[in-house]
């Protein structure tokens, strides 16, 4: 299962909500606002440093850069371009937006 967040961690618990249902070994896709959560204090704040013992975790290149994030994601956080993407989604049979 790939979960996709874009409002931040600040705005919505919509992060929030996707962590209490997302099951070891799925991922989750940050993009748009989201991305705030992938630093080291939003991860913090959002939970998200916890869930990355379980789940595997992606955030949109672009949408970090647009928002001076470069450089700024925790580990075990692994950016990806639009074509990384399509593969997410592609290589998962389900895949939940979570607004």
């Amino acid at each position: 299962m790939l979960h996709i967040v874009n409002k931040s961690h600040a705005q919505t618990r919509s992060l929030q909500s996707c962590l209490r249902f997302a099951k070891p070994g799925h991922a989750v896709l940050l993009i748009e606002d989201a991305i705030y959560a992938a630093t080291a204090p939003g991860a913090a704040d959002s939970g998200l440093a916890a869930a990355l013992a379980n789940l595997k975790v992606y955030a949109l290149q672009p949408d970090v850069e647009a928002r001076g994030m470069a450089g700024r994601l925790v580990d075990g956080i692994t950016a990806v371009d639009y074509a990384g993407f399509v593969d997410l989604v592609t290589g998962h049979p389900n895949n939940q937006s979570w607004l």
